[in-house]
């Protein structure tokens, strides 16, 4: 038997799983991030998780085909950390912190938390059986991955993927987190949509600029959706247009034959699912064949995890 591990550090929490190389999880521990010392904390705290793991399943050097490691930033092609603000981590190599204090052998590999997502559903969830599919995670922001004929699309400067920061809006005029403007994320996030509601609900207007003190999730957006509210029903649809709108372009680059919908706002499917697959065909005329799958990511918080075992099973 052979087995893998996926590591995957959160701003919260701190996750380890041993997985069989089919993609069966054994066993899940975490703990608490506790940050300090340039994430130092951190890299201590998965090696107990790890060797947890595996000395209560009796898991021998030879049967381990490898450690994966997912993050909240940047990673560049030689295993080099970018800044991981959430987790107070400002670059340096997590595979060598990580073998220096397991002192094994075993291979360890680094992967951006969004591109370790995708993996996971296509090593173990949604996208399972296939070889190039698209993830996009929508929660406070718009994260994705792009698997294409099973590896990994970074790019040059580890940028590939970033379907959140994709420009869908010409005549917006206030900025994105990045610094830019009319992204997806801007629109599509469950932030973005709360944003939409209330500038609909005030103004009419998505793209006018408008904000109070009310607090309310994207959740109770899509509720009121559901309850015939207009100024909801108008915000779902025109931020599920957007996406779909930066999904054509993936679809034009990469052509994926799945794309995978995860993240908090994605338990909202019966809204934005034909949404999102509406708009992808509206904006790719060229593509005569239809009914390209957009689903429901099947593994939750645990895809990341997922992800980063799955590593060791098709790098390696």
């Amino acid at each position: 038997m052979k087995y893998c591990i996926g590591v995957d550090v959160g701003g919260t929490s701190i996750k380890a799983g041993l997985f069989k190389e089919d993609g069966t999880l054994i066993e899940k521990l975490s703990c608490p991030t506790v940050q300090g010392e340039n994430g130092m904390l951190i890299y201590d705290d998965a090696v107990k998780l790890i060797e947890s793991l595996i000395e209560g399943n009796s898991v021998e050097d030879r049967e381990l085909l490898g450690i994966g490691i997912d993050m909240p930033g940047p990673v560049y092609g030689d295993g080099r950390l970018g800044q991981c603000p959430n987790i107070g981590v400002m670059g340096g190599y997590p595979a060598a912190e990580i073998t220096r204090r397991l002192r094994k052998t075993v291979r360890v590999e680094v992967v951006n938390d969004a591109n370790a997502s995708a993996f996971g559903e296509m090593f173990a969830g949604a996208g399972k059986g296939y070889g190039s599919i698209c993830m996009v995670t929508l929660g406070t922001g718009v994260g994705g991955g792009i698997i294409n004929e099973g590896s990994i699309v970074t790019g040059t400067h580890g940028a590939g993927g970033e379907i959140g920061h994709i420009c869908v809006e010409d005549n917006e005029t206030e900025y994105c987190n990045c610094g830019g403007r009319g992204c997806c994320e801007f629109y599509a996030s469950g932030t973005g949509i709360i944003r939409l509601y209330k500038r609909i609900r005030a103004t009419g207007d998505p793209l006018k600029p408008y904000s109070d003190d009310e607090q309310i999730a994207a959740e109770d957006v899509c509720i009121r959706a559901r309850e015939g509210d207009e100024a909801a029903i108008k915000a779902i649809d025109f931020a599920m247009e957007k996406l779909g709108k930066a999904l054509s372009y993936v679809t034009y680059v990469a052509d994926p034959e799945k794309f995978i919908i995860g993240g908090g706002v994605s338990e909202a499917d019966d809204l934005i699912m034909d949404r999102i697959k509406e708009s992808i065909e509206k904006y790719t005329p060229l593509i005569k064949e239809k009914g390209r799958e957009v689903i429901k990511a099947k593994l939750g918080a645990d895809a990341g995890m997922y992800g980063a075992a799955g590593l060791c099973v098709y790098r390696f």
